[in-house]
């Protein structure tokens, strides 16, 4: 899926997912600067996420919201779930993805319920696995997101319609 332009979306919501301190060892003692994780979306599948560093936190943060707006990108929401089952991985990072009937709720934890907040995912059921570095499950979950198949467009590639589907399966019962 390719990039958004964000001027053509309307309001965007940004959440901050993870702010840290870094600090650079010099002649004089010790530089501190700060690092922030910022993701942004339109609650309606449109996600980005970016990276910010500097002296200050408000200014760490408005350079990852920035950055985060030009890396948008977007994803099939359906109902307020995702599609189909998926699996998102990026380095030791893993996160399984499961869609949810309404009224579920969004179950995830830390930076996936965040990105899924932004997304407009209301219902799915989610966990993450490996790396607790909130950097590589951020980027594990956009993996997944991004893997997942709108199933419209599944159809007309493949020429299959949602009842020829079902009228296949019900011939072997």
């Amino acid at each position: 899926m390719g990039r958004i332009d964000s001027e053509s979306l309307g309001t965007l919501k940004d959440k901050v997912i993870y702010i840290n301190r870094v600090a650079k060892v010099v002649k004089g003692g010790r530089r501190f600067s700060f690092s922030a994780l910022v993701v942004v979306g339109d609650e309606s599948g449109c996600i980005g996420f970016g990276k910010g560093k500097a002296a200050e936190v408000p200014e760490a943060i408005r350079k990852a919201v920035e950055q985060a707006k030009r890396a948008l990108v977007k994803v099939p929401v359906k109902d307020g779930t995702i599609p189909h089952r998926i699996n998102g991985e990026y380095g030791a990072g893993r996160v399984v993805m499961l869609p949810a009937r309404p009224g579920t709720g969004l179950i995830a934890g830390g930076p996936v319920r965040a990105i899924m907040e932004v997304a407009g995912i209301r219902n799915i059921v989610a966990k993450s696995l490996g790396s607790r570095n909130p950097f590589n499950t951020v980027r594990a979950t956009l993996d997944g997101l991004l893997k997942l198949k709108d199933p419209e467009s599944v159809q007309r590639r493949t020429g299959r319609t949602e009842e020829k589907n079902r009228g296949d399966s019900d011939e072997n019962t």
